[in-house]
């Protein structure tokens, strides 16, 4: 299946198969924001539209590789909730005094 899509004001066609050609071999980036599974890895969208766009991942947004992505029947993943905050004791352990 080939789409037409517009990413940052350029219209592109992509295939999946293109889409999968191009990102094989490419180690994954830390994911901060939304993913998009390819294969057996999860890249983050902005990484797999700058190589598939050879665009400034900066020129667009997250949103615009999501809705091609998942034309392309690619799973796309929201941007992961924040780790919770550690969790901090009620009370301190005391110390000895300091003269003794």
């Amino acid at each position: 299946m080939m789409i037409r899509c517009t990413i940052a004001g350029v219209s592109f066609y992509l295939q999946a198969s293109e889409v999968e050609q191009k990102m094989s071999g490419i180690k994954p980036e830390p994911i901060t924001g939304e993913s998009v599974k390819i294969g057996n890895r999860t890249y983050p969208v902005k990484q797999v539209g700058a190589i598939i766009t050879r665009q400034d991942p900066r020129d667009f947004s997250a949103a615009q590789m999501v809705r091609a992505l998942e034309k392309l029947e690619f799973k796309c993943f929201p941007k992961p909730a924040p780790a919770p905050p550690a969790e901090v004791p009620d009370v301190l352990p005391q110390s000895p005094p300091y003269w003794t």
